[in-house]
C-alpha cells in the first residue's frame, strides 16, 4: 500500500466580482481614459504654446527697431537735403543752413526721446560711477571736489537702463604750492 499523500491546502477561490463592482471598475477605467486623453491634449497645447511664444519672441526681436527707424527716416531725409544745400551755400545761406541743421538735430532728439532715450545730466553733478565714466581729474576751484568738471561725451539711458555712461573729468582741489 502506498502512503496516502498529504493534501496541500488549496487557496480559496477568489469570489467572482459582483456586477456592481464590475460597473464601478468600468466607470473608473473610463474616467482614467478620459483623464489620459485630457493630459495628452493639454501637453500638446502647451508644446504648441511654447513654440508659438518662441517664434513671436524671435519676430519681435527682428522688428523691435522698426518703429524707431520709421521715426528716423524723415530725419535722415532732412540731413540729406541739408548736405545738398551745404554744397551750394554761400554767405547768408550758410547761416540758414546752420539753423536748418540745428532744427534737424532737435527733431532727432525729439524722436529719440519719444522712444524713452534720456540724456544723462553731468554739469555740476556729483560724480556717480553708475552713470559717469571718469577718464581724468582736473584741479579747479570753480567746481567742488568730486563733482563733474567737464563732460567729454554725453551719456544716455533708455528709460531706467544705462546705455552708455557719460565720459567726464572729475574736479579735485588744487595742490598747495609749497616753496
Amino acid at each position: 500500500m502506498s502512503k496516502p499523500e498529504a493534501e496541500t491546502p488549496q487557496p480559496e477561490a477568489a469570489a467572482a466580482p459582483t456586477p456592481e463592482q464590475i460597473a464601478e471598475l468600468q466607470a473608473r477605467a473610463a474616467k482614467a481614459d478620459e483623464n489620459w486623453e485630457r493630459l495628452l491634449r493639454t501637453t500638446a497645447d502647451f508644446d504648441n504654446f511654447k513654440k508659438r511664444a518662441a517664434r513671436e519672441k524671435i519676430e519681435a526681436g527682428h522688428y523691435a527697431s522698426a518703429s524707431l527707424l520709421q521715426k528716423l527716416l524723415p530725419i535722415l531725409d532732412n540731413f540729406e537735403m541739408a548736405l545738398a544745400a551745404a554744397q551750394s551755400a554761400k554767405g547768408d545761406k550758410l547761416a540758414s543752413l546752420s539753423t536748418g541743421v540745428t532744427m534737424i538735430q532737435q527733431q532727432l532728439k525729439n524722436a529719440l526721446a519719444e522712444t524713452g532715450l534720456e540724456e544723462i545730466e553731468t554739469a555740476g553733478q556729483l560724480f556717480d560711477p553708475h552713470l559717469h565714466e571718469a577718464v581724468s581729474q582736473m584741479e579747479t576751484k570753480e567746481v567742488p571736489e568730486g563733482h563733474v568738471a567737464q563732460q567729454l561725451r554725453k551719456g544716455y539711458k533708455l528709460k531706467e537702463r544705462l546705455l552708455r555712461p557719460a565720459t567726464v573729468v572729475v574736479a579735485k582741489l588744487p595742490a598747495e604750492n609749497s616753496k
